[in-house]
């Protein structure tokens, strides 16, 4: 069982930055790929970012491809999202995923096992 916890959420104005970090209880940290999805209201849940278990190997989604960067310290069993350049459609709940690693990373939020409770960004124009 995976407990995941995010925190750093906020409301910024355009062009500010936020890191959002999510804390895990889990045995073995390192056996997790990790994800960070987000969901406008009305929209469908949508992935932002994720990295494999060591964190050598990233993706994210084209719209915040040069502007965030997700990255993970096993020793903390934490990962962190930091977003730079915020723009008002960046507005949404980002959550936390963890799945098993896999040979190649997932951008389907069904393949996430586990999930926090999300943390609201809010960004104005």
């Amino acid at each position: 069982q995976v407990q995941l916890v995010e925190s750093g959420g906020g409301l910024v104005q355009a062009g500010d930055s936020l890191r959002l970090s999510c804390a895990a209880s889990v045995r073995t940290f390192s056996n997790y790929d990790m994800a960070w999805f987000r969901q406008a209201p009305g929209k469908e849940r949508e992935f932002v970012a994720a990295c494999d278990w060591s964190g050598g190997n990233t993706n994210y989604a084209h719209s915040v491809k040069g502007r965030f960067t997700i990255s993970r310290d096993n020793a903390k069993n934490t990962v962190h999202l930091q977003m730079n350049s915020l723009k008002p459609e960046d507005t949404a709940v980002y959550y936390c995923a963890a799945r098993l690693y896999g040979i190649s990373l997932s951008v389907f939020p069904g393949d996430y096992l586990y999930w926090g409770q999300g943390t609201q960004v809010t960004v104005s124009s």
